[in-house]
C-alpha cells in the first residue's frame, strides 16, 4: 500500500470514531495517520528532502506562533488557578501535534503540490467506497453489528456526531468539484463528478446546516472566480459554449442537491425557501441561535477575562442549562467528544474556531490562523484555482459553527491551497536556470 493511499485512508477514517478503542481518542484513522507521519518523515530524510519552500515556511511560521498562543494560555490559567477538564485538555494536547505534522509533512518537497493532488483523487475515491456501506447500513440494506447510523433523524453514519461526517463530505465534495475544474481529460472529470454525489447525499442526511449553506457559499465564490479567469483571460479566447457547458456539467450535482428543499418549498416567500433548507424545516432555528449566541458571548468574556491570552487548551465554556435539561430525557445525548460529561469543570466549547482559541490562546492564536487561512486565499486567487478557493472558502463557513483546527481534513484542504501553482512554479523556474 503506498503512502498515498495511508493518508487518504487515514483522512477518512479520523472521523469514524465508533470504531476507536473504548475511553482513548485513537482509532484506525489515527493509526493510519502515525504510520504515514513516520514513513513519510524517514522517506524525506532519506531523500534529503528538507527545503524550506514557502508553503513549509508559513507552515513553521504558524505553528510556531500557535504554539506559543497555546502555551501561554496553559501558564496563565496555572497562575490564576483555572481548573481544566484534565481529559479534554490532553486531548487537544495529543491532536494539535498530529495534525501539525501532517501540515507540514504534506508540505515538505518540490514535489508536494503533485503528491496531494494524488492524495485527493484517493480521498474522494476512497471516499466514495467507505461512505456507501454506511449509507447502505442507514438503510437496512445492510446491517452492521453494534453501530446505529443514525443519530434521531440524522445521520452520523460511523462517526459519533452528524457534524462530524457533514464536515467530511463537505470536504470530499469541494476536493472533487477542484479535480473537476482542473481534470485534464474528460474521463478524469467525469469520475470527479461521479465522486461529488455520494458525499452530497450523505452530507444532506446528516441535516447540518452548515454543510448546506457551506456549499451554496462556495458555488458563489467558484462561478465569480471562473467568470474572473475568463475576463482575464491572455490569449486567444476559447469558444464559450463548451466553458459554459463544462461548468454546468461540474456544478450541476451540487446545485441539484443542496438546493433540493427549494423545490420541496415552492413558494415566493424567501424567508419559507431559507427555512428550508434547514434541518427541521427551521423549526429550531430560533432556539440553536439564540444557544449559540449565548454561547458566544460567554466564550468572549472568558477570553477578556483571561486577558486574552487565554487558558490553554481544552473547551473553556459551561454547559448551557438548556442542554442539561434536555439529557434527562434525551439519554443519547450523553454521547461522543461533543457531549462531554457533567463534572463541574468547564468542558463545553463554544463551536466556533475562532471564539473557541479565543478562550484557549488568546489574539495570538486567533491572529495566527487568520493570518494562515489569508495566505492560502491569497495563494489560491494568485494561482487562479477556482476550485481552492472554494473549498477555502467551505472550511471558513464550518469554522464559524464548528472548532475545525483539529480536523485533519481541514488541514488537508489549506495544505492543497498553500501549494496551489507552487508546483508549476517550480518548474519555470528549473526551465530559467537552465
Amino acid at each position: 500500500m503506498s503512502l498515498t493511499i495511508v493518508l487518504a485512508l487515514g483522512l477518512l477514517l479520523t472521523t469514524a470514531t465508533k470504531f476507536r478503542v473504548h475511553g482513548l481518542p485513537v482509532g484506525p484513522g489515527e493509526f493510519l495517520i502515525v504510520i504515514w507521519i513516520v514513513l513519510r518523515f524517514l522517506q524525506s530524510l532519506a531523500a534529503d528532502e528538507l527545503p524550506l519552500t514557502p508553503p513549509l515556511c508559513r507552515m513553521l511560521v504558524f505553528w510556531a506562533w500557535f504554539t506559543v498562543a497555546e502555551a501561554l494560555g496553559t501558564l496563565n490559567a496555572l497562575i490564576i488557578g483555572y481548573p481544566h477538564d484534565t481529559g479534554l485538555f490532553l486531548h487537544d494536547v495529543m491532536a494539535y501535534p498530529l495534525v501539525g505534522m501532517i501540515a507540514c509533512l504534506s508540505v515538505l518537497g518540490a514535489d508536494a503540490e503533485a503528491r496531494m493532488r494524488q492524495v485527493t483523487r484517493a480521498m474522494v475515491t476512497w471516499g466514495t467506497i467507505l461512505l456507501l456501506p454506511q449509507v447502505a447500513a442507514g438503510f437496512h440494506l445492510i446491517r452492521l453489528p453494534m453501530i446505529d447510523p443514525w443519530f434521531g433523524n440524522r445521520f452520523e453514519g460511523w462517526s459519533t456526531n452528524p457534524n462530524q461526517l457533514a464536515f467530511l463530505c463537505a470536504v470530499l465534495v469541494l476536493a472533487a468539484l477542484h479535480l473537476a475544474d482542473t481534470a485534464a481529460s474528460t474521463r478524469e472529470r467525469a469520475a470527479s463528478i461521479a465522486g461529488m454525489i455520494v458525499p452530497l447525499v450523505i452530507g444532506r442526511l446528516t441535516r447540518t446546516d452548515t454543510f448546506t449553506f457551506a456549499l451554496l457559499a462556495a458555488i458563489m465564490v467558484f462561478l465569480f472566480c471562473k467568470a474572473r479567469i475568463w475576463l482575464n483571460w491572455r490569449g486567444p479566447l476559447p469558444s464559450l459554449r463548451p466553458l459554459l457547458a463544462g461548468l454546468v456539467i461540474i456544478i450541476a450535482p451540487m446545485l441539484l442537491l443542496a438546493a433540493a428543499p427549494f423545490a420541496i418549498r415552492a413558494t415566493s416567500d424567501t424567508t419559507h425557501l431559507a427555512m428550508g433548507l434547514m434541518k427541521k424545516g427551521g423549526g429550531e432555528a430560533k432556539q440553536e441561535a439564540d444557544l449559540r449566541f449565548a454561547l458566544w458571548h460567554e466564550a468572549i468574556g472568558i477570553g477578556l477575562r483571561a486577558s486574552m491570552l487565554g487558558l490553554g487548551p481544552g473547551p473553556h465554556l459551561s454547559i448551557p442549562p438548556e442542554l442539561v435539561a434536555a439529557r434527562e430525557t434525551e439519554l443519547k445525548l450523553d454521547k461522543g467528544a461533543g457531549h462531554p460529561p457533567v463534572n463541574g469543570t468547564p468542558d463545553f466549547e463554544a463551536h466556533n474556531t475562532f471564539l473557541d482559541l479565543f478562550t484557549q490562546g488568546g489574539l495570538i492564536a486567533d491572529f495566527s490562523v487568520i493570518w494562515l487561512i489569508g495566505s492560502a486565499a491569497l495563494r489560491t486567487w494568485k494561482a487562479q484555482t477556482a476550485g481552492l478557493t472554494a473549498m477555502l472558502t467551505g472550511l471558513s463557513f464550518f469554522a464559524l459553527t464548528n472548532l475545525i483546527v483539529r480536523e485533519p481534513e481541514f488541514w488537508f484542504g489549506v495544505v492543497l491551497c498553500l501549494l496551489a501553482g507552487t508546483g508549476r512554479a517550480a518548474r519555470l523556474a528549473q526551465q530559467d536556470r537552465r
